[in-house]
């Protein structure tokens, strides 16, 4: 619920309740204005008797698509997740009640007034960024309360169930010891060259697997599109930049680069007086008249510790952090110059330019020429954009406006509001793209502000729905599909053949690959399907051998335990704290679930 509100403002942290209420972790929260839905508030379903409107799962749908977390084209999947989470909602406000649990209203204005959200830059509450945000977000004060009241009653309700979790101290010590256990066991891999043929597969075992898995053959719905593109950098690559200009912006870059200078500082205070530091520093000075090294005499009279022995280098300087006068006096010097006696607020200082930060104006000609350029095309840019929202919203196409324009008229493949590229990816083009009056009426777009110097104007050339492709359109991925299944099935098959003739004392000539006493977190590079199959298995009786089999990427593996040890303590004591938390998280997990179940079995839930 406090998501939308944190999204409108960029100083909100908030760390708020949301993490702990189990049924509105899915969905966001933005209060939408009930008026814009006129479909009526007729009930939809009933838990126990008691309604979720058609209204209440509207709002929510609003809710998911206004703040992004939900795609429009997934509106009605969005609907159904929704209804179920309303229901939940549902279950948990009736068990609540029937349990007495509830929110006090000095509970509320305690937690309203601590959220950061609404707290100004002292850390006060504010009514008015209450307020306001409040009202960004579609809320009023009244329903934004009610919202948070029933969030609070539903974290009642799973700390409560958290909290009655526990675990016995024999429990603890068993689920230690299962996590600090090491194994040493050896695989093979087999893959589709050891079958003695190639898996065949029928038209009939097609046909099968396409009816079964059509949802997976869904083409979404796509559009082909016109467009047209206004760059301001295509138009400053006709601009002709005479060489006075460039040395002029050359000049105007070297005025403003930021330099990297040294320094000397001497200090006065308690040891020094101002008179005496001067002096010191005018020393400097005759000895650098002399040729001396200004940064052998700043390790030799700079104050400054940390440069002094750097030869007083502090870098390249950007203006704002070493004060007016310093930056003055660096920024009117040439490479080389040194300044005359600056004073600071901790001391004296000779600064010296050692490197102007501005590349020779061979090197750079061309980045001038091209800032040059783009100044210039500003105003004619400007001017064609203008043109090109006039345009576009008059005409009846978008060829004429490309020719009036000058602009070159492209053309999409089919690409759905997920699948586009290039310049169709960018933020705002699709949605454009898909909107009613651009997709149904089969209007231009509005003009699109890719960024400063971009405009973009699209038109719906076709548009095909969303429909499932035919089998003969996706044959050749169901044949591959259905024959990587049906390789496994038989490898596993195989797997298991090769376990039956180990296990009766047959030698088979198998590439082994070992894994020698490996733990659950150290892996040594065992595949990962490798490792969880040979944590599965049985504990070996004796000198037996317990075999096992697991499929990865590459095909199944036949899998030999031979040993399982007890493994050591680890050494902080920091990794079984943490298996024991992260246990007894999962328990109270599955006691929230748990509850949720029972409640589910148990209520009246009807669709209507």
């Amino acid at each position: 619920m406090l998501q939308s509100i944190r999204d409108r403002s960029q100083s909100m942290v908030a760390k708020v309740i949301v993490g702990a209420v189990i049924v509105t972790l899915a969905l966001f929260g933005i209060e939408s204005v009930v008026g814009l839905f006129t479909s009526g508030s007729d009930n939809i379903a009933e838990v126990n008797g008691e309604p979720i409107t058609r209204q209440q799962v509207e709002i929510q749908v609003q809710r998911a698509i206004r703040s992004g977390q939900v795609p429009p084209e997934q509106e009605d999947a969005a609907r159904s997740q929704i209804i179920n989470q309303l229901v939940t909602q549902q279950l948990l406000d009736q068990y609540a009640e029937e349990g007495g649990l509830h929110a006090s209203e000095a509970q509320l204005d305690r937690l309203i007034v601590n959220l950061p959200e609404f707290q100004d830059q002292s850390g006060a509450f504010s009514t008015d960024l209450f307020r306001n945000r409040l009202a960004s977000a579609g809320y009023t004060p009244l329903s934004f309360r009610a919202q948070l009241k029933s969030d609070m009653v539903r974290q009642q309700v799973q700390q409560g169930l958290a909290a009655s979790s526990f675990m016995l101290d024999s429990e603890r010590q068993r689920l230690l010891e299962l996590q600090r256990q090491t194994r040493s066991f050896r695989y093979h891999v087999l893959t589709g060259e050891d079958l003695q043929s190639p898996v065949e597969v029928t038209q009939e075992q097609l046909q099968a697997y396409y009816d079964e898995h059509q949802q997976q053959f869904q083409r979404p719905e796509q559009v082909r599109l016109e467009y047209v593109v206004l760059d301001q950098a295509k138009i400053a690559e006709q601009i002709d930049v005479d060489e006075q200009a460039l040395r002029d912006a050359y000049a105007e870059r070297q005025n403003s680069a930021e330099p990297r200078v040294s320094h000397i500082m001497a200090t006065f205070g308690d040891e020094r007086s101002r008179a005496e530091a001067e002096a010191r520093l005018q020393e400097v000075r005759d000895r650098l008249a002399a040729g001396e090294s200004f940064a052998a005499l700043a390790a030799e009279y700079s104050d400054d510790a940390t440069t002094a022995e750097s030869g007083g280098d502090l870098g390249i300087i950007t203006r704002g952090f070493f004060g007016e006068e310093f930056e003055e006096a660096a920024f009117s010097l040439d490479q080389g110059e040194v300044s005359n006696i600056v004073e600071t607020d901790n001391g004296l200082h000779l600064l010296k330019v050692t490197e102007m930060n501005v590349p020779p104006f061979e090197e750079i000609r061309d980045e001038l020429r091209d800032e040059a350029a783009l100044a210039q095309a500003e105003d004619e840019f400007n001017e064609r954009a203008q043109r090109l929202i006039d345009e576009s919203f008059a005409a009846d196409d978008l060829a004429s406006v490309a020719d009036s324009l000058g602009l070159t008229l492209q053309q999409s493949d089919w690409t759905s509001r997920g699948g586009a590229s290039g310049v169709l990816s960018e933020p705002g083009v699709m949605d454009a793209a898909f909107a009613p009056d651009v997709l149904k009426e089969g209007y231009n777009s509005e003009v699109i502000e890719l960024d400063a110097q971009r405009r973009l104007v699209l038109r719906v050339a076709e548009h095909r729905e969303e429909t499932t492709l035919p089998l003969d359109e996706v044959r050749q991925q169901v044949r591959e599909r259905v024959v990587k299944q049906a390789t496994q099935d038989a490898l596993r098959q195989r797997a298991a053949q090769l376990a039956e003739a180990l296990r009766n004392g047959e030698t088979l000539e198998l590439e082994w690959q070992r894994a020698q006493s490996v733990s659950r977190q150290e892996s040594n590079d065992v595949p990962e399907p490798i490792m969880r199959e040979a944590f599965r298995l049985p504990k070996p009786e004796q000198d037996d051998v317990v075999y096992g089999r697991a499929t990865t990427e590459q095909g199944v593996a036949l899998i030999a335990l031979n040993e399982v040890s007890a493994g050591k303590a680890s050494s902080d004591g920091q990794t079984d704290a943490f298996v024991v938390q992260l246990a007894q998280r999962l328990r109270a997990q599955a006691a929230i679930q748990g509850l949720l179940d029972d409640l589910r079995e148990e209520a009246e839930i009807e669709r209507l």
